[in-house]
């Protein structure tokens, strides 16, 4: 997959991307964002191994974010299951030197429409970090919408942290195939 979203393009990772990637990737800032499968230093390794697990998956979910032909980020979707098999949870991060230049904008907007496409969902949601404006202000500024606050819902480096539920929902899909009933 390779769709270009202007600052930036969203393709598939592909081998080579490890060589970089650390540079990239081996932020504490960003870490502080993040799930904590996301390592923390970043290394080389760390980066072969995520290169090993997205290169030719049985269902692509994550998306390099190209700048310049190089892999300076991930945005990915979490498929639901069970009854939850029409939403997916969306997730990215971006280098620093990337910030602020409107890429993760873009990426977002053109993975909230590849998703609805490519995987029959009806909804995407996100949950930052309370204290993660930036990200918060790219989820308004796609469309999604704060649906409320998880109260100390996760912890990070030691401290309990709340969350806010961001969700977009597929006006099209209900449209389209109307209650499931």
């Amino acid at each position: 997959m390779n769709i270009d979203c202007g600052p930036c393009a969203i393709r598939s990772w592909r081998f080579g991307d490890e060589d970089n990637l650390h540079q990239h990737a081996n932020s504490r800032p960003i870490w502080l964002n993040l799930r904590d499968t996301f390592p923390h230093p970043y290394t080389e390794i760390d980066a072969q191994r995520w290169i090993q697990y997205v290169v030719d998956p049985e269902l692509e979910t994550n998306f390099a974010i190209d700048v310049g032909g190089q892999a300076v980020g991930n945005i990915g979707l979490r498929i639901g299951e069970d009854i939850e098999r029409y939403s997916a949870e969306i997730w990215y991060w971006l280098g620093e030197a990337f910030w602020g230049r409107g890429i993760v904008s873009a990426a977002l907007r053109t993975i909230t429409e590849y998703a609805f496409t490519e995987f029959s969902l009806t909804r995407l949601y996100a949950k930052p970090m309370a204290h993660n404006v930036a990200s918060i202000k790219v989820l308004e500024k796609v469309g999604f919408q704060r649906e409320g606050l998880l109260r100390w819902s996760v912890v990070k480096d030691g401290v309990m942290m709340d969350t806010f539920m961001y969700s977009y929902l597929s006006s099209d899909w209900l449209a389209e195939n109307g209650n499931l009933t």
